[in-house]
């Protein structure tokens, strides 16, 4: 029996409110819930102390009594949220509180793909999700996992068949509606890209109104051999948010990744993007932009593990930072002793627009074997004081000029983005943060 006086007794009782809702379920999910669950109760939430945790106190986070969001009244919110802008030119799925909205999701039976929430395939065929669910992201190993698996009720699942290419994006949006009180919604994803499959996918991080929320998101993905994916997350929350993600990648022999970490909102945010080469041949690129101000937080902490030989990776994340905010940044790479003539690269660039922003950065390698190409690099600097004398002597005001040189410094990654509707509209509300922007559209 919990008691008031264990550690994180609120979670322990939300937890037993939570599973007290829910209808039955399968004896293979509750004991998974509660083995992670007792996981959590033992480590705790990671402290400063913790090396990983070292330039991010989520001590506040702790102290706040957060309790599960309840199912939201979707027909009575179905005009805001059809108002969101979250079309992208695909099929859309979409969660509201971390419960699968169908009403409002778009998904034709035309488009190949099997997906859909994971409550419809535990009424189904609950065997392909045993063998998948919570066997890539390590609840043993991380507390905020052990905490989202605990909760796990509902989520999004997505199956690419063996070969099929995917047209049309598929856009995962989670919606949270915070409640009067502070709420907390832990999104699950299962993405499952068979041998030689090709598909993009677009994670959306959305929140309705300004009250304190907590999103603990974990998304697993196994891309199959010879299979490739292109995969887009947004963190756009409101700034009562505190976000927490963990993205685990499982890739095979000969596929292919393309992840890009995109940061607009959230108060307090951490990624935890791990990426496992456990195929010979296979290739990784994980990408990440933020665009931070206020007090705002956020925190990219990257692990790229190279397992099979003949592998290559490239990190490449940049940051633009003003006001007071605070940007984190930790790659490690490891190579596994095996991994012989591995290729990495990591690389992370910081714009500092204010005197008050602080940047932390801390590039790692770890090789265990000896036929390798490894480099790492960071950078945190100002505008070039040169580049912005040319663009004024070319006529151009001192905010143009300044507005002009960040638009480039970001339009860099988000050239990256393939999906086009999604390009333009970043490359638009990039332009529309900017003094002056306006005339910056024209150059997308």
């Amino acid at each position: 029996m919990i008691t008031a006086t264990e550690p994180n007794y609120s979670f322990a009782a939300a937890l037993a409110e939570f599973e007290s809702r829910l209808d039955g379920g399968r004896p293979w999910l509750r004991e998974l819930r509660q083995a992670a669950l007792a996981r959590f109760l033992e480590r705790g939430f990671p402290t400063t102390r913790d090396e990983d945790w070292r330039f991010t106190n989520i001590s506040a986070l702790e102290r706040t009594p957060f309790r599960p969001a309840g199912a939201c009244d979707v027909p009575a919110q179905r005009a805001t949220l059809l108002a969101l802008p979250w079309d992208v030119g695909g099929e859309q799925l979409i969660l509201v509180n971390g419960r699968y909205a169908p009403d409002l999701s778009t998904l034709s039976a035309e488009s190949g793909l099997r997906c859909g929430s994971v409550t419809s395939v535990l009424a189904t065929d609950d065997g392909e999700l045993e063998d998948h669910l919570a066997q890539y992201a390590d609840y043993m190993d991380c507390s905020f996992v052990a905490l989202n698996t605990a909760f796990i009720a509902d989520g999004a699942y997505v199956r690419i068949p063996r070969r099929h290419m995917a047209e049309r994006p598929l856009h995962i949006v989670h919606i949270s509606v915070p409640g009067e009180a502070p709420s907390m919604v832990h999104p699950r994803t299962l993405v499952l890209v068979d041998d030689e499959a090709q598909a993009s996918i677009v994670e959306s991080y959305i929140s309705l109104g300004e009250g304190t929320s907590f999103t603990n998101a974990v998304t697993e993905v196994v891309v199959g051999e010879g299979a490739r994916l292109r995969h887009y997350k947004l963190a756009r929350e409101a700034l009562g948010t505190y976000h927490i993600g963990t993205l685990q990648i499982h890739q095979k022999r000969d596929s292919e990744v393309l992840s890009h970490c995109i940061t607009l909102g959230g108060g307090l945010v951490r990624h935890n993007i791990n990426s496992v080469l456990a195929g010979a041949g296979g290739h990784c690129r994980l990408l990440g932009l933020y665009l931070v101000g206020g007090d705002q937080h956020v925190d990219n902490h990257l692990r790229v593990e190279h397992v099979a030989p003949h592998c290559d990776s490239r990190e490449v994340f940049k940051g633009i930072l003003e006001g007071r905010a605070r940007a984190v940044f930790t790659g490690r790479i490891v190579v596994h002793r095996g991994a012989q003539q591995t290729d990495a690269k990591q690389t992370n660039k910081n714009l500092m627009l204010s005197g008050e922003a602080q940047v932390d950065s801390k590039p790692q390698l770890e090789i265990h074997a000896d036929d390798v190409k490894c480099t790492h690099g960071a950078t945190i600097g100002q505008i070039d004081r040169d580049a912005l004398f040319y663009l004024r002597s070319r006529g151009l005001s001192e905010a143009a000029a300044r507005s002009l040189l960040v638009y480039a410094f970001a339009g860099e990654s988000l050239a990256e983005i393939e999906i086009e509707p999604l390009r333009r509209r970043l490359q638009r509300e990039l332009a529309a943060r900017l003094p002056q922007g306006e005339f910056l559209e024209a150059l997308s």
